[in-house]
């Protein structure tokens, strides 16, 4: 089983990861576009600041879950390092099972919203909000997988020098 949850995240990770960054090179190029529109042209067309905020949104529910594996987001992670080896674990459990019940409900609760607003459109792509509100319930989703796979296992840990450590309740801990 845990070849088999390397194996998912290994793929799942950077795929996440390369998706996001193609969604955020887009949309720079969506952005230079704008600029370039307004100020040597002399108008930008009013979608370019529409879809660069669906695909900023996008970017960041996209590369969500694979950050979340990394442990490369913005966390405190001291309660972790100090408390006894077996309530160290029951934490992680803990957190663990929040994570994955706030992904799948935002999954869930996203992608109804979602499906709810279908009959109107967006003012300057003039799309259906459908379109770039999927990205939310699908983030959430890539998060719940993430997650899933991940287990409850502690996270790693961004030391000062900048370098991953995995942050595991078994660490010595000083006394």
């Amino acid at each position: 089983m845990h070849a088999l949850r390397n194996r998912m995240l290994a793929i799942s990770r950077p795929l996440s990861i390369t998706v996001a960054a193609l969604l955020l090179l887009t949309n720079l190029a969506i952005i230079l576009y704008g600029v370039f529109m307004r100020y040597f042209i002399g108008g930008a067309p009013i979608w370019t600041d529409e879809l660069s905020r669906f695909l900023i949104i996008g970017t960041v529910m996209v590369a969500a879950g694979a950050v979340w594996v990394e442990g490369s987001h913005m966390r405190v992670a001291l309660i972790e390092r100090l408390l006894p080896v077996p309530i160290a674990r029951v934490l992680n459990l803990y957190q663990w099972l929040l994570t994955l019940s706030i992904a799948i409900g935002g999954a869930w609760v996203s992608y109804r919203y979602a499906l709810s607003v279908s009959m109107f459109t967006t003012s300057g792509l003039g799309i259906s909000r459908t379109i770039p509100l999927m990205s939310v319930p699908i983030g959430f989703a890539l998060l719940a997988w993430h997650v899933l796979w991940y287990g409850p296992a502690p996270l790693p840990v961004l030391t000062e020098q900048g370098v991953l450590e995995q942050s595991s309740p078994e660490q010595e801990r000083p006394s």
